[in-house]
């Protein structure tokens, strides 16, 4: 998706409508995006929104996150082609969105809806003030620290970390396959959204994805919401270190700006970090802006 939809979507709890789910307009509106398998029957589906993480079980289908309602109606045309067996379980790394947007498409489709409690919070609250409201399919299950599903083929597991992108940000882990979809936990060189109404701190978020590294292994194949152009939405533990580095780099930056006496408003203008090679994407504005109020509101 391009940065003007996504930072639109992401303040905005959106869900598909019934007309949206069920027209043949809405659905082919958009052509369908792309479905890609990863290994041990996981696989990812990328078109408009954070990515979308799936497992194709003998049991049933498990989906993770669910984009926006035309993206949500193509990808379960698209899983159809691959697999007759029912949707099971709908899961959400956060509220934003264009995570959520899609889930009103699974309504009749899933028996439970599950999110960290945080976000099931703030996807109510967020939708209750829309503007305009839209059809919502809320979390029925949530956790805090820990969750554990398990069925005769699939062990997932989901985790909290902390206040990172939000302070409701999921981890879930596909353990056989060794595949963990960390959800807007990890922009692939592209400046992060940092949504500070909603818990984030950028300073909790470089200890967010030290605990990530440390909790999986070096095989753990990572699935991420979101990578600029020409970059991939999966990648190793290399990207996750590499994107902490990033952070700590752009937090040592404002310190460093702060103390030499610089205003807000012509940090956030700064179009170049000193040294920074690979995230310079759009964005950066709203990142700086993130940064210079966490850093002069002593929050973390």
């Amino acid at each position: 998706m391009n940065r003007k939809d996504f930072l639109r979507y992401t303040s905005l709890a959106a869900a598909g409508t019934f007309f949206l789910r069920h027209s043949a307009l809405a659905l082919f509106a958009r052509p369908a995006g792309t479905v890609k398998m990863l290994r041990g029957n996981v696989g990812i589906y990328t078109e408009r929104g954070g990515t979308i993480g799936f497992y194709l079980g003998e049991g049933g289908i498990i989906t993770i996150d669910s984009q926006f309602p035309d993206a949500a109606a193509h990808y379960i045309e698209e899983l159809r082609k691959l697999n007759d067996k029912p949707f099971l379980r709908l899961l959400y790394t956060h509220h934003h969105g264009d995570h959520t947007g899609g889930g009103a498409a699974f309504k009749e489709l899933v028996k439970d809806v599950i999110a960290h409690r945080n976000a099931a919070a703030h996807h109510q609250s967020v939708s209750a003030a829309a503007t305009k409201p839209m059809e919502q399919l809320y979390a029925t299950i949530t956790f805090d620290e820990e969750l554990k599903l398990k069925s005769d083929d699939v062990k997932l597991d989901g985790h909290y970390f902390g206040a990172a992108h939000t302070n409701g940000d999921a981890v879930y882990h596909f353990q056989d396959a060794n595949i963990a979809h960390l959800g807007d936990l990890l922009f692939n060189r592209r400046p992060p959204v940092v949504d500070r109404a909603h818990g984030a701190s950028l300073q909790h978020w470089t200890e967010v994805l030290e605990r990530i590294a440390k909790k999986f292994d070096k095989d753990t194949l990572y699935i991420f919401g979101h990578a600029a152009e020409g970059y991939e939405v999966t990648g190793s533990k290399a990207d996750l270190l590499a994107f902490r580095d990033y952070l700590s780099r752009v937090l040592d930056f404002g310190r460093a700006e702060i103390k030499a006496g610089k205003a807000r408003e012509d940090f956030v203008k700064i179009t170049s970090i000193p040294n920074e090679t690979e995230w310079k994407s759009t964005g950066q504005d709203r990142l700086l802006a993130a940064v210079w109020d966490e850093l002069t509101t002593g929050s973390r």
